[in-house]
C-alpha cells in the first residue's frame, strides 16, 4: 500500500544511511470523517518533535524520519498498514490512530512485531484495557478520564442523566465509564441511547430520551452527549427544547469548529481535555504563539495531543539511548514523567495510560469568538482522578 514520507529537517534521503534514522510512522485516518482530528494530530506531532529537539529534528545526533500512512478509518487497512510500517519500512515506533475501532484492530500487530504503538488520539478504554498489550502506550486521554472528569464537573446527589452516544467502541466505552464514574458521586444514568455514527436525524432518539426522562424525579436532569466527528447532534437536540421536560444538555470539550454549537448554550458545563487559553506553561505558550504565526489560528484539541506524543517520543528515545531497542524504550517509558502543553503527564506502569489533568469548564459567549468559549472553572489534576486499571 502506498505511503507518504515526510522529510523532516536534517533527515537523510531514504537511499542514504537508513540504519542511522529514527523511523517514526504516523498511522492515522488522514482522509475520512475524522480528517479534521487527523490533521490536528499530525501538525501537533511535528510541532512536538520540533520543540523537543530545539528545531534540529535529531535525537542524539540521529535524524528523525516521519512516515505517514492513511488508514482511511478502515480497521483492516489500519492493521495492514501498521504491519507494512514495522515489517517493510522498519519503523521503530508507530503513532496513531484517530479512530478507536481502527486502534483495536492495530493493537495485536504491535505485539506480533514487538514494536511500540503510541496511541494518539483514539479514546476507547479497551485500548489500554481489555485489549491492551505491553507494546501499547497512550498519550491521549481514555474514556475513563473523560468520564471521571465530567462526573466531577456534573455529578452529585439528586442528578439523573440520560446519555446519547455513537454505537461503536468510543461511544459505548465512554458511556460505561461515565455511568461508573457518576455512581461514585451519587448520580445515576437512567437511560442510554446509541445511534449509528452517520446519523443526521436525531428526532427518534430524542423522543425516546424525553419519554424515558419525563417521569424521572430529580433535582437536576441532564442529557449528556458523547460524540466524535461531524453531525454533532447538539444543535438539533437543543432546537427540540429539552427544557420543557426539565432536561439540560451537557457534554465534554471538543474541537473549535464543534464549539459553535456551544454558543447556543451559555452556561453549559462539562470537562474538557484542552482549550488553548486554559493551560499556563511555557510549552503551551510556545504552541499557541507558533500556531498563530504559522497558521493564523489557535491550536486545537488534537494539536495539543499530537504535540504531547511528539514530546513523549523524544524524551523516551533520549532516556533509552536510541529508538531501535523496544525493551529499553518500554523500561524508559513505564512511569516516565514529561512536560506537555497540558503540563506534566505520566505513563502509568500498569497499563501505559498517560495520566494527565482535565479541565472543568463553563461555556461563555464572548464578542470576539464565534463559538461558545469553554472558560476554566477549575483544573482537575491527575491526582484527583482515580482512573481504573482495566487490563484484567
Amino acid at each position: 500500500m502506498k505511503r507518504i514520507i515526510t522529510a523532516l529537517a536534517c533527515a537523510v534521503a531514504l537511499t542514504g544511511s537508513a540504519a542511522a534514522d529514527i523511523r517514526i510512522g504516523h498511522v492515522y485516518g488522514k482522509t475520512g470523517p475524522l480528517e479534521a482530528y487527523a490533521a490536528q494530530s499530525h501538525t501537533g506531532l511535528k510541532l512536538g518533535l520540533e520543540y523537543a529537539t530545539d528545531g534540529t529534528m535529531e535525537i542524539n545526533g540521529e535524524p528523525i524520519k516521519l512516515l505517514e500512512y492513511d488508514t482511511q478509518l478502515d480497521p483492516a487497512r489500519g492493521r495492514s498498514l501498521l504491519a507494512e510500517a514495522y515489517g517493510d519500512d522498519d519503523v521503530h515506533i508507530a503513532v496513531g490512530p484517530v479512530s478507536s475501532g481502527v486502534a483495536l484492530a492495530m493493537l495485536p500487530v504491535a505485539e506480533e512485531y514487538e514494536r511500540l504503538l503510541l496511541v494518539e488520539p483514539a479514546v476507547a478504554d479497551s485500548i489500554t484495557g481489555s485489549n491492551w498489550n505491553r507494546y501499547i502506550f497512550r498519550t491521549g486521554r481514555n474514556s475513563s478520564q473523560d468520564a471521571i472528569a465530567n462526573a466531577v464537573a456534573l455529578g452529585g446527589e439528586g442528578t439523573v442523566v440520560a446519555t446519547l452516544a455513537q454505537d461503536y467502541a468510543f461511544g459505548r466505552d465512554g458511556v460505561a465509564a461515565f455511568r461508573e464514574a457518576l455512581s461514585e458521586t451519587g448520580a445515576n444514568v437512567a437511560h442510554e441511547e446509541y445511534v449509528p455514527t452517520d446519523t443526521t436525524d436525531f428526532t427518534a432518539a430524542a423522543e425516546r430520551i424525553f419519554t424515558a426522562m419525563n417521569d424521572v424525579e430529580a433535582e437536576r436532569k441532564l442529557l449528556f452527549i458523547i460524540w466524535a466527528g461531524g453531525g454533532n447532534p447538539m444543535s438539533q437536540l437543543n432546537a427540540m427544547d429539552p427544557s420543557r421536560f426539565g432536561i439540560e444538555i451537557a457534554t465534554g470539550g471538543n474541537i473549535l469548529p464543534a464549539l459553535t454549537a456551544y454558543k447556543e448554550l451559555p452556561g453549559l458545563e462539562g470537562a474538557t481535555y484542552y482549550y488553548y487559553e486554559i493551560p499556563e506553561n511555557p510549552i503551551n505558550d510556545w504552541l499557541v504563539k507558533t500556531h498563530f504565526e504559522r497558521f493564523g489560528t489557535p491550536p486545537d484539541f488534537f494539536t495539543a495531543g499530537g504535540m504531547a506524543a511528539g514530546l513523549a517520543l523524544v524524551e523516551a528515545i533520549q532516556q533509552a539511548g536510541g529508538s531501535d531497542d523496544t525493551e529499553a524504550l518500554i523500561e524508559a517509558m513505564e512511569g516516565m514523567h514529561w512536560e506537555t502543553p497540558k503540563g506534566t503527564m505520566m505513563f502509568r506502569p500498569e497499563d501505559h495510560q498517560a495520566l494527565q489533568s482535565m479541565y472543568h469548564f463553563r461555556t461563555e459567549v464572548q464578542e470576539d469568538k464565534d463559538y461558545g468559549v469553554p472558560v476554566l472553572v477549575r483544573e482537575i489534576t491527575m491526582d484527583e482522578m482515580s482512573v481504573p486499571v482495566r487490563t484484567e
